[in-house]
């Protein structure tokens, strides 16, 4: 593939349902955003086999679906990336992450590589969580050393900066790369798109990096819960927006993720996460009921069950979750909360493994999958693979998952 020049580019829950419609915001809910325009036309859901003619939905769409299918699907968070040694070589030559990702065929071309390598059932986007931030009013640069950094947001008068969101103008190389990537996997290939939650999005709004204690992001928490509302819902619809957009233009799924809600009390999750969560949740099942969403927190341990509420589709457990004990609890879960059916799961091993023998590697695995049994699971890790991580091991991985069957 051909790569452009980067010097050419430029760079409910415990809270109510009634409490949330009349916080304070910058932009007001009865004006809506506007609308999201997709490129040309909104893609299909569904892929075409070039040569029955036939439609065909991705083995790891009917496995989100929780359909049956014929083996474990499988990809990993964050495969596009460090530990590939392509991609490596890339930095050299588009040495910053926004470049990576916001030039279109910089962007394929890195989302591509796991899946030639390694043969993953998922494609997805090389992007960040904090990609649609400019569009809804917020600058923010990522680091090489210390990672995303933003002009702290503590104030009413910073909240008032915020606006609607229209992804078409403000992140249209979004577009090109999902619809460059349908055109470029197989048919039984699933593209993936993914934002990140308003929990999330905001403690890097308020700490202005990342953080180990969170504890600027708790302080408004407790002395101006109303401030972090209003931050939260405008995330909210702006990020509902976005997830519309990459819909649109080809992503046949949604992963949404809230890695630092994991650091918040059951209480508080409750509060400032879950409802949250739940407006990007329900703007796609309103407009894109068929569309499979996953949602992943790091360290969930205690949330399980509050995350299966949500009605997502599919709970994503990091390692420190016994699967068989996470679908039980997601079961649990989605029952308390009126769902119906047991719901999916994705995971979760502990990303370390990939750092062991072949042997134990297949071994843990294989537990997993056992456990996780036939119906509604895509295997992952239980978070991003790590940048030092062999790229043979990444490969044992997902050839490992792909030969498993289990027993009829």
């Amino acid at each position: 593939m051909k790569l452009a020049s980067a010097s050419s580019i430029l760079l409910g829950m415990a809270i109510s349902a009634s409490t949330l419609m009349t916080t304070s915001l910058a932009f007001s809910a009865s004006a809506p955003p506007p609308p999201t325009a997709a490129a040309t036309s909104p893609m299909s859901q569904t892929n075409v086999d070039p040569t029955s003619g036939r439609t065909i939905d991705p083995i790891l769409i009917r496995a989100a679906r929780g359909e049956r299918t014929e083996r474990v699907p499988v990809w990993m968070m964050r495969q596009a990336g460090r530990h590939i040694a392509e991609y490596r070589e890339l930095c050299k030559r588009y040495p910053t992450f926004r470049q990576r990702s916001e030039i279109p065929d910089v962007a394929v071309e890195v989302s591509l590589q796991p899946y030639r390598n390694y043969g993953t059932d998922g494609c997805i986007l090389f992007s960040d969580i904090l990609t649609p931030l400019p569009g809804l009013g917020i600058e923010f640069d990522i680091d090489e050393r210390v990672g995303p950094v933003v002009e702290p947001m503590r104030s009413w008068d910073d909240v008032g900066r915020m606006h609607p969101i229209d992804p078409s103008a403000s992140a249209p190389f979004v577009a090109e790369a999902l619809r460059t990537l349908r055109d470029e996997v197989s048919p039984d290939t699933a593209v993936l798109g993914f934002v990140g939650c308003p929990y999330t999005l905001a403690t890097y709004l308020v700490e202005g990096r990342t953080s180990r204690d969170y504890l600027e992001i708790k302080k408004m928490m407790y002395a101006e819960p109303k401030l972090l509302h209003a931050i939260l819902k405008n995330l909210a619809i702006g990020i509902g927006e976005y997830a519309l957009y990459q819909i649109e233009n080809g992503a046949q799924l949604i992963q949404i993720f809230d890695s630092w809600a994991g650091h918040l009390s059951p209480r508080d999750y409750d509060e400032f996460a879950a409802p949250y969560q739940k407006m990007i949740l329900d703007m796609i099942k309103e407009k894109y009921p068929a569309v499979p969403t996953v949602a992943y927190i790091k360290h969930s341990g205690a949330l399980v069950e509050r995350m299966a509420a949500t009605g997502v589709d599919v709970v994503s457990l990091d390692w420190t979750v016994d699967m068989a004990e996470g679908r039980e609890r997601i079961s649990s879960g989605r029952a308390r909360a009126g769902l119906s059916g047991p719901g999916g799961v994705q995971g979760n091993l502990d990303p370390a493994v990939l750092f062991g023998d072949f042997a134990t590697i297949k071994e843990r695995a294989e537990e997993i999958m056992k456990k996780a049994g036939p119906v509604g699971h895509v295997m992952n890790l239980g978070h991003g693979i790590e940048a030092a991580t062999p790229e043979e091991n990444a490969a044992y991985f997902i050839e490992t998952v792909r030969n498993y069957r289990h027993e009829s």
